[in-house]
């Protein structure tokens, strides 16, 4: 694998575009301070892969190869995406009120809701479940043809049949579901809340809590003691009536209240069947 030039950095690794066998891929390098630092770096690491690689669906991300040497080497190497569903969303750049780019149509925003469901519902239909745990609009990539890629396994754990719960806080504050941030035993609906959060975003086209300038710590304390939840869509002629109850149902308190990604797949292919773009 040749490396090209630096697209991203994150708290473990640069990712870089690279070129294998006359393909575009990405390269995500892990930093070696990581292996130094974490006593369980290399299995955090091994796993990633090893989920990755268990994976074969159109809308989840394509692992092309590994390579494992630490502390100097760990490579991730994957399909090349040109950009998250954060970036498709909001534009590059942090998080803020005012929009730096266009709001994509209504119609493309739902089908990239749909196409997310349905990753997740391939890797929650897996026995045994697969659990992501930190499912957010930056670990979902798109290709050039803006269809997604589920990706970022590094927290995602295996539910097996006996076991119906897991602990230990993970993922980001801001999608993080409730009992998660208490601490509290939980299992796979906790991706569905992350979800909802997602889908709300997607709708409104606004990032979650962005009107109430509390920073990610408040908002774990206000979710997880308060059930804060991000604002809603408008929607002054009800067309939004299914869509908003999708959500709500989708982030309840009550995780078993929760849809299963079946379900949400199959009431938003009914929503996307009649839907009339909201001017």
């Amino acid at each position: 694998v040749e490396l090209c030039e630096q697209i991203g950095e994150g708290s473990t690794a640069n990712v870089y575009r690279g070129s294998w066998k006359g393909h575009n891929v990405a390269v995500k390098c892990i930093y070696p301070d990581f292996f130094r630092s974490n006593e369980g770096g290399v299995s955090f690491f091994a796993q990633e892969i090893e989920t990755l690689s268990r994976q074969h669906h159109p809308f989840v991300l394509k692992l092309v190869g590994a390579c494992l040497d630490p502390p100097e080497h760990g490579w991730v190497i994957t399909e090349f995406m040109s950009t998250t569903l954060k970036e498709w969303l909001h534009g590059k750049g942090n998080r803020q009120k005012d929009r730096s780019v266009r709001l994509p149509p209504f119609e493309d925003r739902l089908v990239k809701a749909i196409e997310v469901a349905q990753a997740m519902q391939y890797l929650h239909e897996q026995n045994p479940k697969l659990v992501h745990r930190d499912l957010k609009p930056s670990n979902v990539f798109m290709d050039a043809d803006m269809h997604v890629r589920v990706a970022d396994f590094g927290h995602a754990r295996f539910l097996k049949e006996k076991e119906q719960a897991l602990t230990g806080e993970t993922g980001t504050y801001v999608y993080m579901a409730p009992e998660v941030i208490r601490c509290e035993p939980y299992n796979e609906k906790c991706d569905v809340y992350s979800y909802a959060v997602i889908l709300n975003e997607l709708i409104t086209g606004e990032y979650p809590y962005v009107e109430t300038d509390y920073g990610p710590t408040e908002i774990a304390l206000q979710v997880g003691g308060d059930k804060l939840r991000p604002k809603l869509p408008e929607d002054e002629d009800g067309q939004l009536e299914e869509l908003i109850d999708l959500i709500k149902r989708s982030w309840d308190e009550d995780m078993s209240i929760r849809p299963s990604f079946a379900t949400i797949t199959c009431t938003l292919a009914e929503i996307q069947k009649k839907v009339i773009t909201p001017v």
